[in-house]
């Protein structure tokens, strides 16, 4: 059975012990067992016991004192006869100390930051809605120039091209990114209106990961960013320029 030292003693107890390392001394006496939960251990050391007067000798449970090396005065319990209380049902208030596991915190799940690069601030706008709403985060960027600049500070989980962009187009702007080896594992989308079989494979030998027409179709889109984050081990990570 495991009782708390301090309720034995008369001075209470912590109902709950919410650690998973709980210090204890194990006391037998006879073919009793007894666990104590105490405050700590700082350690064992062999001692003389000495007597007490009569005015300590008379509080239950002391069975003597000893002197530590640095002058302090300890008085010494004996632990033989709080095991002897249990069993005989001397303290009947006495009851088991009741341990509850210990149950960590879950870890909030990372957020996925979605860049997202079109020269349509209403492009720009309507898909960042989209994807705030299914809780990520979003950058933009007006083109390709824009989106290589903040690339040196943000690395984004996933990255939303369009083609047609003034300064730096979107096959420009994938092929940097697959050149450079902090970005390139980076999974892209490509969204634009030109659809044709000439522009896909264009697209598919720069390694864009996926290729949509313009207007997109929410539902499609979600599931293609889904599908390529499910599939994406690194984490959101943050450089330095």
């Amino acid at each position: 059975r495991v009782f708390h030292l301090g309720e034995l003693l008369g001075f209470g107890r912590q109902g709950v012990v919410d650690s998973s390392l709980i210090p204890t001394l194990l006391a037998r006496t006879g073919n009793r067992r007894v666990a104590l939960v105490v405050d700590g251990i700082e350690g064992s050391k062999e001692v003389v016991v000495k007597s007490v007067g009569p005015q300590i000798g008379s509080i239950r449970w002391i069975t003597g004192a000893t002197i530590l090396g640095d002058g302090r005065v300890v008085l010494i319990l004996d632990v033989g006869a709080l095991a002897r209380a249990d069993k005989t049902r001397q303290r009947p208030e006495m009851t088991p100390v009741v341990i509850e596991p210990v149950v960590e915190e879950e870890k909030p799940a990372a957020v996925a930051t979605i860049m997202v690069v079109d020269d349509s601030i209403t492009v720009r706008k309507v898909t960042a809605r989209l994807l705030k709403r299914q809780g990520m985060e979003v950058l933009t960027a007006k083109d390709g120039v824009d989106a290589v600049a903040q690339l040196q500070e943000h690395i984004p989980d996933l990255m939303l091209l369009d083609v047609e962009m003034p300064r730096m187009d979107g096959y420009e702007l994938a092929t940097q990114i697959r050149n450079t080896p902090n970005l390139k594992h980076i999974p892209i989308i490509m969204i634009t209106t030109r659809t044709g079989a000439k522009h896909r494979d264009k697209a598919e030998k720069i390694g864009i990961d996926r290729y949509l027409g313009k207007p997109f179709n929410e539902t499609e889109l979600l599931e293609n960013i889904n599908a390529l984050l499910a599939e994406k081990t690194t984490i959101p990570t943050r450089v330095s320029s």
